[in-house]
């Protein structure tokens, strides 16, 4: 099988790597639009060859668009209408609306799985790929009623060599969702990360004092901006929706310290701890 990955970061390179890993016989193509990446990635063993987009999509069985989601909005067409006929596109963008209204009327729209593999770190590049990093991870796939069973099958299956369970909504309730459990705790670390550099601006010596919560909560202010920053834009009303009740609690605990009022802000935390019934 010829694999097309179109994006030979984190993502891309990461699927390329564990499908490797898993099967023989599986030739993968890399397309970057940047050299330097390019060579990392037949360096580090992410893809076999390295073509330009149109050749590499000719020549496959598969086509995987991981890159960030203004591109794969930029994309999606031009990679549709040089698709081989039975070949498959599945993107891999952390938002779903955009792009899946965009590809909505194109006479090939059959041949695409819109999905999204809940997996990621804080890095990114080829350097940053590595086997494991989808292995178990959820795989969300979108209107899978707009794919043809085969496209539909062929990706299910790859998804599942990796031991990725699978989940199936729509786009729209999919971008809801990631506003609140991704994209809004991505803005949040963003936003620490710059209260915390302020202040460190005056007091040198504040990051001596940092321990492993605030290493932990901030961790995801190391994001690439480049990735993150198209993806607010594309699920923008949700972002906001979500920033709005987070300022709302935010400004619930303000009160509550302003007016030193311990009760309230024990309610508060007691109220936020009920997330333990979900995550453990």
């Amino acid at each position: 099988m010829i694999i097309t990955v179109i994006g030979l970061g984190l993502l891309g390179g990461s699927f390329a790597l564990g499908l490797k890993a898993k099967h023989t016989g599986i030739h993968i193509i890399g397309v970057d639009n940047s050299a330097t990446h390019a060579a990392q990635a037949l360096r580090l063993g992410l893809a076999d060859e390295v073509l330009p987009l149109e050749e590499a999509i000719l020549k496959s069985d598969v086509v995987v668009l991981a890159v960030p989601v203004s591109a794969i909005a930029r994309l999606i067409l031009p990679v549709l209408d040089k698709l081989p006929e039975n070949a498959m596109l599945i993107d891999f963008g952390s938002t779903k609306e955009q792009i899946c209204s965009i590809a909505e009327n194109h006479p090939r729209r059959k041949q695409f799985v819109a999905a999204h593999p809940i997996a990621g770190t804080e890095y990114s590049g080829p350097e940053a790929a590595f086997a494991a990093l989808l292995y178990e991870k959820t795989m969300i796939i979108c209107e899978k009623e707009k794919s043809a069973p085969a496209a539909l099958a062929l990706a299910e299956q790859l998804c599942r060599s990796l031991n990725m369970p699978l989940r199936y909504m729509q786009a729209a309730e999919h971008d809801l969702h990631l506003a609140y459990v991704s994209h809004l705790s991505h803005i949040s670390s963003f936003a620490l990360g710059i209260t915390v550099l302020e202040k460190e601006q005056d007091e040198k010596n504040i990051f001596d004092m940092a321990g492993s919560g605030f290493s932990s909560t901030v961790r995801l202010a190391k994001s690439s901006p480049q990735m993150w920053a198209p993806i607010f834009s594309q699920n923008k009303k949700n972002v906001s929706q979500a920033l709005d009740s987070y300022i709302a609690q935010l400004q619930r605990f303000k009160a509550a310290i302003d007016a030193e009022d311990e009760a309230q802000a024990s309610a508060l935390m007691a109220e936020a701890n009920n997330i333990r019934r979900i995550l453990g």
